[in-house]
């Protein structure tokens, strides 16, 4: 079988070298152009890319895929593409671009999607954060068979996963990297025999997981104190939690609940520095209160409470912004 892929970020990455190891053919993969990254801001190429590259797997990057948009030639370059790999399949997984109807219907088994949710719940862009953010108990994978809608096509494959407790981003999209590389092999085996039974996702339960913002890091103290801990897994390792301190910006990474409601008599206005110790500052939230457990300072390095306060000590009463 080829199989021409689509990816971008690590998520896929994962997802190709599974491919890679269980023996079948590449000859294209699809990946965003380059972006500057790093602090001398120098262009970087995908994880995708890089993977490919490695292997010697032939790169197309338009920046779009729509015939009639805004960047005509690339797209018809990308189209090209495809159409000299012959691909029997394509698979996608965090792509990036919106795949026009001539991709959907170029390859004879149209195009698989690497889904990181229990669809329909957590269609779109950040399945992973909001699940978290959400403080849903389970979230998985799910193999689907890609139609023009945003992530609304027939279910394949589905397989769960709990979310622990202390799961972040970073920790669970590991998890569900693995999962998916090894799901899609299986798909692809199916589909190969015949064996799929598409499933049509139910209209009920159907939620967006909207693109995470930068601006979406400034910690709203009036929150609940689960929220803000559940927020702050979310956002790590992007974009992380974002404080004031004495005027400056403050980032807190980790967090934990001392009380979800304020029944221990923890009181005071949110933001504010309601006990310290070694394990952390205790902040009072909108209801309970959380103990930063992981701080920076800016220009400083992510530090375990302790470290971060013998080179800051907070003292009791002062105010977070």
């Amino acid at each position: 079988m080829r199989v021409a892929f689509a990816g971008t970020p690590e998520f896929a990455a994962v997802a190709l070298q599974a491919l890679l190891d269980a023996g079948f053919e590449v000859p294209l993969v699809l990946s965003q152009p380059d972006r500057p990254a790093g602090r001398g801001m120098k262009l970087q190429a995908s994880p995708v890319k890089q993977l490919a590259v490695t292997h010697g797997i032939a790169v197309a990057q338009p920046r779009s895929l729509r015939l009639d948009g805004k960047f005509p030639d690339e797209a018809q370059a990308g189209r090209q593409a495809l159409l000299d790999a012959r691909p029997d399949v394509l698979v996608v997984a965090a792509y990036g671009l919106i795949l026009p109807k001539w991709v959907l219907e170029l390859s004879r088994l149209g195009c698989l999607n690497i889904h990181g949710s229990i669809l329909p719940r957590w269609r779109g862009a950040a399945p992973i954060h909001r699940a978290i953010e959400a403080g849903d108990a389970e979230t998985g994978i799910t193999i689907m068979q890609m139609d023009e809608g945003l992530d609304t096509g027939d279910m394949l494959l589905i397989e769960r996963q709990p979310i622990a407790v202390d799961a972040t981003t970073a920790s669970l999209h590991d998890e569900l990297a693995s999962m998916g590389g090894r799901m899609i092999v299986q798909a692809l085996e199916l589909a190969a025999r015949g064996g799929f039974q598409p499933v049509k996702q139910p209209e009920a339960g159907v939620t967006y997981a909207h693109k995470i913002e930068k601006a979406e890091s400034q910690i709203r103290w009036t929150d609940e104190a689960a929220q803000i801990a559940r927020r702050l897994r979310a956002f790590d390792p992007f974009p992380g939690g974002l404080a004031q301190l004495d005027g400056e910006p403050l980032k807190v990474w980790r967090a934990e609940v001392v009380s979800a409601d304020g029944a221990d008599g923890s009181h005071g206005e949110p933001g504010r520095v309601l006990a310290v110790s070694p394990e952390g500052p205790v902040v009072a939230c909108g209801r309970g209160s959380v103990r930063l457990t992981e701080l920076q300072r800016a220009g400083g390095k992510r530090l375990p409470a302790a470290s971060f306060l013998q080179a800051r000590p907070l003292q009791v009463g002062e105010q977070l912004g």
